[in-house]
């Protein structure tokens, strides 16, 4: 069994938008203290998500529990095992620590594979203690086995950012050749929705802003950019869209942007039969669908979700093929504070992983 210190370091808040701390001492639990189903994970890397800082700003309609250690994009290997645990895993096995951290896998949503929608779900990083630390509980049946050779820093944004843009692709009802629009296309999300759907073959219709996300998008796979500030007037976005997807729109929009004029622009420019994919949560919008034309064009509103167990191994496998890339910046785990205050500016391109240890 591999040594297990007493005491680690652990970034935790105590209130909502209370001071974050980087407590050095903070309580490692011990092999003989995990109850069964539960495995000590070492913690190596963590990605930054914006749930994390909402988490923290405890600005949803249910609040995390305080105090918090948040994260929910952790990569580590495993150390402990509780005490009549029936699993796979083994110590010295990589595993990610995704934002659903267990649920019961008997009721109706389990059993259809939609685990996250559990009555009894746990998350990550708000309902339980997450992956802001260097040795974090989990729950076996809800880790995901991380392949052998990709590396951990890597991995670490797939386990939130590329699973939930994996399964909102999967939610489009689209195939290969059809024409998807990723709203927020040089973002974290996006940036990673635009090679998962080049990976499977759409014709990816990116839209951002800027020199720099035209020639990022490019290098990704797009195969067209439209920079919104450019067609800003009265329609000519929605216009644009249209023009560059064949003349009638695209066969779908995923939209994981921040702005919530992107859900009603989408709603414009899809072609009959299109899907709109909700995956972005800006503050305080709502989707204005005008009823005559959901029907007349036979619209469907998708919301999506974080992915089920099985996503999580299939957005894995992409980037262990090289087919799927996080951009990412590494930082030391007590950098935390200062990666939130870059997110409220809009200051973070691609995603910030965390090293747990120096």
């Amino acid at each position: 069994m591999s040594q297990i210190p007493e005491a680690a370091t652990a970034v935790v808040f105590d209130k909502c938008n209370g001071p974050i701390r980087v407590d050095k001492s903070h309580k490692v639990v011990q092999p003989n203290e995990l109850a069964p189903g539960e495995v000590l994970v070492r913690v190596e890397y963590t990605g930054v998500c914006h749930t994390d800082l909402h988490a923290h700003k405890g600005d949803w309609p249910v609040p995390p529990k305080q105090p918090l250690v948040g994260g929910h994009e952790g990569a580590g290997r495993v150390v402990a095992i509780g005490n009549g645990t029936t699993t796979t895993l083994k110590e010295g096995d990589a595993v990610g620590i995704k934002w659903l951290a267990d649920s019961c896998l008997n009721c109706e949503n389990c059993r259809e594979g939609q685990e996250a929608t559990c009555p009894l779900a746990e998350t990550s990083g708000y309902s339980k203690d997450g992956s802001f630390q260097q040795y974090a509980v989990s729950f076996a049946r809800h880790l995901t086995p991380i392949p052998e050779g990709l590396p951990l820093e890597i991995a670490a944004p797939i386990l939130c950012a590329g699973v939930t843009v994996y399964k909102a692709i999967k939610q489009s009802n689209t195939k290969p050749g059809d024409f998807v629009v990723i709203s927020g296309a040089g973002g974290g999300l996006g940036h990673l929705a635009v090679q998962y759907a080049t990976a499977i073959g759409l014709r990816v219709v990116g839209i951002d802003t800027g020199a720099d996300k035209k020639k990022l998008l490019a290098s990704y796979g797009a195969d067209i950019f439209v920079d919104f500030k450019e067609h800003s007037g009265d329609g000519a976005l929605i216009e644009e869209v249209k023009r560059v997807c064949g003349g009638v729109g695209p066969h779908a929009a995923i939209i994981t942007s921040a702005g919530g004029a992107a859900y009603n622009d989408a709603l414009e420019y899809l072609r009959p039969h299109g899907t709109l994919v909700a995956v972005g949560l800006p503050p305080d919008t709502y989707i204005k669908a005008n009823v005559f034309f959901t029907v007349f064009k036979a619209l469907r509103i998708v919301g999506s979700y974080v992915g089920n167990r099985q996503d999580a191994v299939e957005a894995l496998d992409f980037a262990a093929r090289g087919l799927v890339k996080p951009m990412i910046v590494v930082e030391p785990l007590a950098n935390l504070a200062s990666v939130y205050e870059r997110m409220e500016k809009g200051q973070v391109a691609g995603r910030i992983v965390l090293k747990c240890f120096d």
